[in-house]
């Protein structure tokens, strides 16, 4: 018997370790749909340096997560013998690798807001001081439950802040981040004359579809492999991903009228507020709260494109920020059993929780960006902005005719 119990143990835990690795892998590939995105919506100057923010962002951003952020969010290091690391089938390595694959999406969410006039090495430093501290604090207190902000919104609420693949804590965090960044970069010059906005034209639509595509399929990892475990995995988590993606495209392709970049974006503000209740909602409450967001993000960029003058490129903000937050919110909403949930959710604690966690971005952010600016500066100067990031920064262009 003993030895039965044995190998099933075995078996169990090597069974979570291949789940959670295959969601590792599957958001691993959704960097490159990050890339993509930004590559199509870029102009033809700055295509690699889009492609080579992505990666070198990804690499510092783990450095960071490995020795520091990990750490901050749920006091694990890394420091133990290889022995002890590989106890249980590695589930504990492989874990830090899948949460590391979100906490690396923090600078490619920033990256898209700040394309086309943001220094290199600088933002990679403030990349890595991101992942290493603003983005774990939030993560640990909500993920983790430390400093008890949790059970305090448990005990006044009735429930504890509920957001279970990150719409909150990964997307709305990224996207306030990428808002102070934005803010203190400034706007592109020549994007406005005399007052109106000058149009920008993507560089490339079928890479920006790409782009869309992968994150889109990669975006079941994300949220399906959240579960961390096999006992925990719920074909509910599934549909809802999916019916909030239907939702977005089809609000964003009626709002947008027929523009490819809204088309293409309005599943991933789908995407980014289910993320929270997926585990909780009902598949119709997924649409509705898809199909919002997929309105949000084409109302708002538009908004802040003409009205605000925010120089926002791919529109990080409004797809991860705003949507974000409506998707913290519509966990309080559609994941309550009145409205055909699962329960155990408590609207003022999403609200609350909400609202922290733009406090955390946005101000941490604003401190980092400040930071890195003072020391260095952070915005290319004129000549090198009007030549493009291509040639200033990597010395080569993203095709040659030879």
């Amino acid at each position: 018997m003993d030895n039965i119990s044995s190998a099933i143990q075995t078996l169990s835990e090597s069974a979570n370790t291949l789940f959670i690795l295959i969601g590792a892998i599957m958001v691993l590939a959704m960097h490159a749909g990050f890339a993509f995105l930004e590559v199509g919506t870029v102009r033809h100057r700055n295509q690699v340096n889009a492609l080579a923010k992505i990666m070198s962002d990804f690499g510092f951003s783990a450095i960071a997560y490995f020795f520091i952020g990990y750490w901050v969010a749920y006091d694990v290091t890394f420091f133990s013998s290889a022995s002890v690391l590989s106890e249980g089938s590695g589930y504990e390595l492989v874990k830090f690798f899948f949460l590391m694959t979100f906490a690396a999406a923090i600078p490619a969410i920033i990256s898209g807001g700040v394309a086309e006039r943001a220094k290199f090495a600088p933002m990679l430093v403030a990349a890595a001081a991101i992942v290493a501290f603003v983005y774990p604090f939030f993560e640990g207190l909500i993920w983790n439950s430390n400093y008890g902000f949790q059970d305090w919104l448990n005990n006044t609420f009735g429930a504890p802040f509920h957001d279970f693949a990150g719409s909150v804590v990964v997307h709305a965090v990224g996207g306030w981040i990428a808002l102070a960044a934005i803010l203190i970069l400034g706007v592109r010059n020549g994007r406005y004359r005399g007052g109106r906005l000058v149009a920008f034209a993507p560089s490339n639509i079928p890479f920006l579809a790409l782009g869309a595509w992968i994150l889109t399929v990669g975006w079941f990892g994300f949220n399906v492999m959240s579960a961390q475990t096999m006992d925990g995995i719920s074909g509910l988590v599934a549909v809802n991903t999916l019916m909030a993606m239907v939702g977005g495209i089809i609000t964003s392709l009626i709002a947008g009228k027929n523009d490819p970049g809204f088309l293409h974006n309005g599943p991933l503000a789908g995407l980014v507020a289910v993320c929270a209740g997926s585990d909780l909602m009902h598949p119709i409450g997924a649409l509705i709260t898809g199909g919002i967001a997929g309105v949000l993000f084409v109302w708002l960029f538009t908004l802040i494109q003409n009205r605000f003058k925010i120089d926002d490129v791919l529109g990080v903000w409004p797809l991860h920020g705003v949507c974000g937050v409506w998707g913290g919110i519509a966990a309080g909403i559609f994941g309550t059993e009145a409205l055909g949930g699962l329960g155990g959710v408590s609207l003022m604690s999403q609200i609350i929780g909400t609202i922290a966690g733009v406090v955390v971005a946005f101000v941490g952010g604003w401190i980092v960006y400040t930071a890195v600016d003072k020391v260095s500066g952070i915005r290319l100067s004129d000549e090198d902005e009007y030549k493009g990031a291509d040639l200033a920064i990597h010395k080569i262009g993203a095709t040659s005719e030879d």
